[in-house]
């Protein structure tokens, strides 16, 4: 049996393929080193959404190469690029996610089951409830590794789910390329159902649901907003990425949905939610993105006011229809980057500002640093308690909290 090592890089969704990948691996005899000089085989899980990602990948294979004699590269970069790793002349061998157990057993069969407790992160359970999306997004090389969307029954998922929360998961991470579509390839749409069910189940958890695009969410909205002012166990959290705040860049980007569509999903949580946490992503720098396409989503980041915004400049991808595009030079979309970014910052900082002297019901997750734990209160917002080991909290603890102090993207909290 062989030594490995693992590295993930890249969204939520990989890091649960890395635990399959871990579990397999466990369960046909082979055990997990720290230290890649130390591993009979490293394995690179790895990402490509922008450029620079990519690069990073490629420099990181190159290094693990260096200490390892067996290098297993696997993830959107090589599942979308396959001939990159060895075109940059690395010595690796490239693999799908589902083929890394059997790379790394040579040709050995993992003796796993379906009753085998899945490896959960501390405290943090991932549950992957489908593969693949329904997008066909102009300028997005993943849809190369992940493709189509696959999705698992509903009684699957939540056999899963069950299995994370015995085996002492207190927060299910729901997640997938595109978690609002889960059901569209059995002809249903099913995240709204399948969320009250996983909430159903027994147990002190919490459930944070992962991206969805909004055009999934949006065609079942109400219903879905109904799940979330119904469950308590559910984080009142969204991930919904408008990228743009311009229905004319939306349709370059060949993105599904409209930007009212985006605005009709913010309406209908606030009506069912009294607070809640908007998450949502911009891509600025888009080859036909003007002054006037950039100042709508300036206009929209300040109507609907999400308290965390992801922010990529726009880079070309390999074998995209946006790459063959004329671009938008550096320096422009570095300053309207810089421009929305700025804007993020006032927002994101009045709402943690504005959490000063409330009360809230935390979930610690995992320690920080220099003796700090780091929590999350009911609508996902990262706080922050010092000393937790004064007050015996350990990562699981659920406690009462008073907020006492903010800093832009979390927010300090005492015991009470």
């Amino acid at each position: 049996m062989a030594s490995y090592h693992i590295e993930t890089y890249g969204c939520t969704a990989n890091q649960g393929e890395s635990k399959l990948i871990e579990q397999l691996l466990r369960d046909a005899g082979h055990y997990k080193v720290e230290n890649p000089e130390s591993a009979d085989v490293a394995i690179l899980n790895t990402c490509t959404v922008i450029e620079k990602t990519e690069q990073t990948m490629v420099s990181r294979a190159k290094e693990l190469e260096s200490l390892v004699s067996d290098l297993i590269v696997t993830g959107c970069l090589a599942l979308a690029q396959p001939d990159l790793i060895h075109e940059s002349g690395i010595n690796a061998r490239v693999c799908g996610w589902d083929e890394v157990p059997l790379a790394v057993g040579n040709g050995e069969c993992p003796t796993t089951t379906k009753d085998t407790l899945p490896i959960i992160d501390g405290v943090i359970g991932i549950l992957p409830i489908a593969r693949g999306c329904m997008s066909d997004c102009s300028y997005c090389i993943t849809k190369k590794a992940t493709g189509k969307i696959e999705s698992p029954s509903i009684a699957e998922n939540v056999s899963k789910a069950r299995n994370l929360i015995k085996a002492g998961a207190k927060e299910i991470r729901v997640t997938g390329q595109d978690t609002g579509v889960y059901g569209w390839d059995l002809g249903e749409r099913l995240l709204d159902q399948l969320l009250d069910e996983i909430c159903e189940l027994p147990g002190d958890f919490r459930v944070r649901l992962g991206m969805a695009n909004p055009k999934g969410i949006h065609g079942i909205c109400k219903s879905l907003a109904n799940v979330f002012s119904n469950q308590e166990k559910l984080y009142d959290f969204i991930h919904a990425p408008v990228q743009s705040g311009s229905n004319t860049v939306l349709g370059h980007m060949r993105r599904q949905h409209q930007v009212n569509e985006f605005r009709d999903i913010v309406s209908i949580f606030n009506q069912h939610l009294d607070h809640w946490t908007l998450a949502t992503d911009f891509i600025v720098g888009f080859p036909t993105e003007t002054i006037e396409d950039h100042q709508q989503s300036l206009n929209l980041i300040r109507e609907v006011q999400p308290e965390r915004i992801n922010i990529t400049r726009f880079s070309k991808r390999p074998g995209t229809d946006a790459a063959k595009l004329k671009g938008l030079g550096g320096t422009l979309k570095k300053q309207r980057s810089s421009e929305m970014t700025q804007l993020k910052l006032e927002i994101t900082s009045q709402a943690y500002r504005s959490m000063i002297g409330t009360h809230h019901t935390l979930l610690a997750v995992e320690p920080g640093t220099n003796g700090s734990m780091k929590c999350r209160d009911e609508a996902y917002r990262q706080v922050i308690i010092k000393d937790f080991e004064d007050y015996g909290i350990t990562p699981g603890t659920f406690l009462q909290s008073q907020i006492v102090s903010s800093e832009h993207v979390y927010a300090f909290a005492e015991p009470v």
